[in-house]
C-alpha cells in the first residue's frame, strides 16, 4: 500500500507539471464516468447529490488501495507479481489518460511514471521486509526431515548401546563419520528441528531489516503526501482565478428589465428569487475543473455553415451584448429535487452569431463540445425562435465563475440543460440529429429535451415536525419559456387550494408561490402541489423518473404537526 501511495504521489507530482486533468485518478475517474450506464449515474446523482465527484474519487482511493494490498500479498510469493501489477496499473491509467477527447501523448507519463516508481519502492521495501535465501537452501517449514528409527546392529558396540539410541547404524560406515562435521544443513533431534542461518549469495548473514523497513515506508508516506501536495500545488498555477477577477464586463446594448415588486415573497427557508452564485448547483462530468485562460480561448462555429466563424473572448466582448433572467434546470432534478437555480446573465444572442455564419437548409442540431470534450445538442430551431438564448460571460453581475463555466457557457431557457447549458464552451458544429449524436443520447437519454412543468414545496420541510396554528405553505414552480399561471396546493387529498403568486419578469423564470393560512392540526399530513403553465396544461400526477427525459408528478411531503 505504501509503494502504491508512493507512486500515486510521483503521479499527481508529475500531472501537475504537465496537465492536472492527467492525474492517474483523475483520468481513470473520468474513464468510469463515461463507462457508468445512466442508470447508477442517476442514482449517484440522487443518493451523494454535488458530492458524486468526491464520492467517486474517494471510492477509486479505496479500490486502489485494496488492490494495492494484495498486489503486496502477491509480491510475498514473488516481488515481479507485484510490480507487474503496479505496472499494468500505471498501463490503465496512461489509457484513460490519452483517450480523454482533449488528451495529448505526455498524458500517459503521469501514470507510466507513477507506477515505475511505486515498483521501484515496492522492490526496495520488500528486499527490506523478506530477506532473500541463497538458491539450493529448502524451506524447512514445509520440508520437515523424516524422523530416523533404531536399526539393528551385529556390532558388540552397537548391542551395548541403549536401546532409546537414534544414531544411525550402517556396517559399511567408516570410522570417522562418528566424529561430528560441521554442515549447514538442518539437523533434527525429536521435534525439533535446527535450521541454519539464512544466507545469500556470498556466505552473509541476511536478517530481517526492521529498521530500514520502517525507514523505507516512512519515506514512501512522505514521498506520497509530499508529491500529492506539490501537484495540487503545481496544478493551481494553472488556475485562471486572476485573469477572471481582471475581466471589465462591458454594459449590455439590451440590459434586463428591473425585476418587478413582489417578485420575492420573502419567506422564511423559502429560496430567494435571484440564485447566488455561491448556491447554484452545478452538475456536470468534470471531475476536474476546466481552467481555460480567456486570453487563449476561441469558438469556432462550423459544419452545415456558409461561413465559419471564430470567435476570441475579446471579440465577443465587442459585440452588443444582452441580459436576462433565466431558470436552468437539470434533467437529473427529480420530483421536488434541489437542481434549479435561476440567475441573470450577461452575454452575446447566439442567434445573431448563427446568422452571420449563414446555417444552412437541413441543419436542426447546434453540437456544442466543451474545453473538457464533453459533447451537447441543441435544437436549432430552439435557439432562432427569438428566445434569450446566449454565449453568456456573466452571472449575477459578475464575470461566470469556473465552476459555472468561466470564460463562456451556453444559456438556452426552456431546455434541460444536458441539451442547452454547455459550459467552458469551445466549439459549435451545425449538424443534423440524424448525423450526430451528443454524450448523453448514446447512454439513453432523449436526444431534445424541453422543461416540463414543475412544482416544488419548500415550507415547510419534508419529515420536519411543526407547531399547530397557522403555518405558510410556499415553494416554486417553473415552465421555462412558457410560464407558470397557477400553483394549487392540498392537503391530506382535501380540495385544492389556489396559492398566491409572486410577481416574475418574463417567461423563462421560475414563480414564488404561497398559501398563508393553512390551520394546522395536531398530528400527521400530507402535503401536494401542482402547477399549471400558461398554455394551460396542469402537472399531470402520473410520475416519470429523470430518464429518459425530466421526472414528472407532483410533489408530496409528510409534515408532523404538534
Amino acid at each position: 500500500m505504501v509503494a502504491g501511495a508512493a507512486g500515486l504521489g510521483i503521479g499527481e507530482l508529475v500531472a501537475g507539471l504537465l496537465n492536472p486533468k492527467s492525474s492517474p485518478i483523475v483520468a481513470v475517474g473520468d474513464a468510469a464516468v463515461d463507462q457508468t450506464p445512466a442508470a447508477l449515474k442517476d442514482w449517484a446523482i440522487r443518493t451523494f447529490g454535488t458530492s458524486d465527484k468526491a464520492v467517486l474519487l474517494s471510492g477509486i482511493v479505496i479500490v486502489l488501495t485494496l488492490i494495492a494490498a494484495g498486489l503486496g500479498l502477491l509480491a510475498r510469493r514473488r516481488v515481479g507479481f507485484g510490480t507487474t501489477g503496479l505496472m499494468l496499473f500505471g498501463v490503465v491509467g496512461a489509457a484513460a489518460a490519452i483517450t480523454r477527447p482533449d488528451s495529448g501523448s505526455l498524458d500517459a507519463l503521469p501514470s507510466l511514471i507513477g507506477a515505475g516508481a511505486g515498483a521501484w519502492t515496492l522492490s526496495i521495501l520488500a528486499r527490506r521486509a523478506w530477506p532473500l535465501v541463497e538458491p539450493g537452501y529448502e524451506d524447512l517449514h514445509t520440508h520437515r526431515p523424516p524422523k530416523t528409527t533404531p536399526q539393528p546392529s551385529t556390532t558388540p558396540e552397537a548391542s551395548a548401546a541403549p536401546a532409546s539410541s537414534t544414531a544411525p547404524a550402517s556396517s559399511t560406515a567408516p570410522a570417522s563419520s562418528a566424529t561430528p562435521q560441521p554442515s549447514t544443513k538442518a539437523s533434527v533431534a525429536g521435534d525439533v528441528v535446527h535450521r541454519p542461518a539464512v544466507m545469500r549469495s556470498g556466505a552473509q548473514l541476511h536478517e530481517f531489516d526492521r529498521r530500514g523497513l520502517l525507514t523505507g515506508v516512512a519515506a514512501g508516506v512522505v514521498i506520497a503526501g509530499v508529491g500529492g501536495l506539490a501537484g495540487r500545488g503545481l496544478a493551481g498555477r494553472l488556475s485562471v482565478d486572476t485573469e477572471r477577477a481582471r475581466i471589465a464586463l462591458p454594459k449590455p446594448v439590451k440590459p434586463a428589465k428591473a425585476l418587478p415588486a413582489g417578485v420575492d415573497l420573502r419567506l422564511k427557508d423559502l429560496p430567494p428569487f435571484t440564485t447566488p452564485n455561491r448556491d447554484f448547483y452545478r452538475i456536470d462530468t468534470a471531475l476536474v475543473i476546466p481552467q481555460v485562460d480567456p486570453k487563449t480561448w476561441k469558438l469556432t462555429i462550423h459544419g452545415m455553415v456558409d461561413r465559419p466563424v471564430e470567435l476570441t473572448f475579446a471579440d465577443l466582448l465587442k459585440r452588443p451584448l444582452m441580459e436576462a433572467d433565466v431558470t436552468l434546470t437539470c434533467v437529473s432534478n427529480d420530483v421536488g429535487g434541489p437542481y434549479i437555480g435561476n440567475a441573470r446573465w450577461l452575454g452575446a444572442h447566439l442567434a445573431d452569431v448563427l446568422r452571420e455564419a449563414g446555417i444552412r437548409s437541413g441543419a436542426d442540431m447546434l453540437l456544442s463540445t466543451s474545453a473538457d470534450g464533453w459533447t451537447c445538442g441543441t435544437p436549432v430551431d430552439v435557439v432562432m425562435d427569438g428566445r434569450d438564448a446566449m454565449l453568456a460571460v456573466a452571472m449575477n453581475g459578475e464575470a461566470l465563475p469556473v465552476s459555472h463555466g468561466f470564460p463562456v457557457r451556453q444559456v438556452v431557457p426552456g431546455l434541460y440543460g444536458y441539451v442547452s447549458a454547455t459550459k467552458w464552451v469551445t466549439d459549435i458544429k451545425v449538424t443534423r440529429f440524424d448525423q450526430d449524436e451528443a454524450y448523453w443520447t448514446p447512454r439513453g437519454w432523449a436526444p431534445k429535451g424541453p422543461i416540463k412543468t414543475g412544482s416544488r414545496i419548500d415550507v415547510p420541510r419534508g419529515g420536519s415536525t411543526i407547531s399547530a396554528g397557522r403555518t405558510a405553505i410556499a415553494g416554486v414552480a417553473w415552465a421555462q419559456h412558457r410560464g407558470i399561471d397557477a400553483v394549487e396546493v392540498r392537503v391530506d387529498k382535501g380540495p385544492w387550494r389556489q396559492a398566491r403568486l409572486a410577481e416574475v419578469p418574463g417567461p423563462d423564470t421560475w414563480r414564488q408561490w404561497a398559501v398563508d393560512d393553512w390551520q394546522a392540526t395536531p398530528g400527521r399530513h400530507t402535503i401536494e402541489v401542482r402547477a399549471t403553465d400558461a398554455t394551460g396544461q396542469t402537472q399531470t400526477a402520473d410520475y416519470a423518473p429523470p430518464t429518459p427525459d425530466g421526472s414528472s408528478g407532483w410533489h408530496s411531503i409528510l409534515v408532523v404537526v404538534k
